[in-house]
């Protein structure tokens, strides 16, 4: 009979190295009936004495303190493995630029949404929505499409907001209402204009909203046309004359009205005269009296507002006859 080389190699058993002390410091007798161990072993054993191990300390006071640690440093690696996937998937999604643009493709929306349900069972949804810079209005927008008509931004699914601004007709209502060029234009002329240059087709209305919740302050410096640092300047007496009347409000609640003529070479009042009524008279009278003291040939220069006691027939009449 010819033996049969080819079965299965006889397998190697291995003890532990307390059995092999035990064996050697007690003896054979010393193991249970169930344990069994060839004779070859054991003169093996006999014959090459203890082997040397290494073991390490037991553990009996910090063991507990020891397994809390590793579990705390455990779930705080899932954590970060989590806040990095979450990251990366934004990341790929926003072709690595978090400059506010919009997710059009189904797959950057669907990867995103993996990577938060992955989160879920680590940090709080909250949290997660926070790390992605995704707002929870948005984040139920996505799981609703995604169930109902898919997450492609396309004519076929139907807006929740037809009218709604897009976010760069909000930065152009934003560059607009705060520009100082247009800082003369009220909102509603400026809503008009936005139109008419194409940039943003939107009601007064809604650029009211839109300052009144983004907290917008136009500029508010105005401009002033530069104010003369020298006035009229006369170079002789009685060159020029300046001529006004003033409104006094005595304590009986009555009222009076000075009529007066002045100088303006030398500041001097030339005539004066108070009266009860604003008459086209007392202009007359106060002129006629100024005119008294005109030395120098020529008449003068009078300067006067456009009110009715200055206005009129009898005061033209009197400067012509003078």
């Amino acid at each position: 009979m010819i033996p049969d080389f080819a079965a299965a190699p006889h397998t190697r058993r291995a003890y532990d190295h307390r059995l092999r002390e035990q064996v050697l410091r007690s003896g054979v007798s010393s193991l249970t009936r169930h344990v069994a161990i060839p004779r070859s072993t054991v003169s093996t054993w006999q014959r090459r004495g203890l082997r040397p191990v290494v073991t390490i300390e037991p553990l009996h006071r910090d063991e507990k303190q020891l397994l809390d640690t590793i579990a705390r440093f455990d779930r705080r690696t899932r954590i970060l493995a989590t806040v990095v996937r979450l990251l990366l998937a934004l990341l790929r999604a926003s072709g690595f630029s978090l400059a506010g643009q919009r997710l059009p493709e189904g797959a950057a929306k669907a990867g995103i949404l993996r990577a938060i349900a992955s989160a879920g069972p680590f940090l709080p949804l909250a949290l997660i929505l926070r790390i992605v810079h995704l707002e929870p209005a948005r984040y139920h927008a996505w799981r609703r499409a995604s169930a109902a008509c898919g997450l492609d931004d396309r004519s076929s699914c139907p807006r929740t907001s037809p009218g709604q601004l897009t976010a760069a007709e909000v930065v152009a209502v934003k560059e607009m209402v705060l520009a100082p060029e247009y800082r003369h234009m009220p909102v509603g002329t400026l809503a008009v204009y936005a139109q008419r240059l194409g940039k943003v087709f939107a009601s007064v209305t809604t650029w009211s909203k839109l300052i009144r919740e983004h907290g917008w302050r136009r500029p508010r410096k105005r401009l002033h046309p530069p104010k003369p640092t020298i006035g009229v300047r006369a170079t002789r007496p009685n060159e020029t004359w300046h001529i006004d009347v003033t409104v006094l409000k005595l304590l009986d609640g009555t009222r009076a009205y000075l009529h007066a003529v002045i100088d303006n070479y030398s500041r001097k009042i030339l005539a004066w005269t108070l009266g009860t009524r604003l008459e086209p008279t007392a202009t007359c009278q106060v002129l006629l009296a100024a005119g008294k003291h005109l030395v120098s040939a020529g008449r003068p220069l009078v300067y006067a507002d456009s009110g009715v006691e200055n206005v009129n027939g009898a005061v033209d009449a009197t400067l012509l006859s003078a």
